[in-house]
């Protein structure tokens, strides 16, 4: 078995691009309407959408939904 070298990276789920360091997770103990959610305190390669407010298990946050930059450079 290969023994992996460097930094732990997140990917996008859809397009495998990558977006944040292990490093930068802040917390995974969020829930989205169909998947869990992570905040970062740092990401790349994503393009942010609006901030709006949304009640989750935990209570009422602001968020923002975001998405790859490879995709949504595809889209324009």
């Amino acid at each position: 078995m290969e023994e992996f070298v460097g930094p732990r990276l997140y990917s996008c789920y859809k397009c495998r691009n990558h977006v944040a360091l292990h490093d930068d997770i802040i917390s995974k103990g969020f829930q989205a309407k169909n998947r869990r959610a992570f905040l970062f305190s740092h990401a790349t390669n994503i393009v942010v959408g609006p901030k709006e407010d949304r009640h989750l298990m935990t209570g009422l946050h602001t968020i923002a939904d975001i998405d790859s930059s490879t995709k949504a450079d595809l889209r324009d």
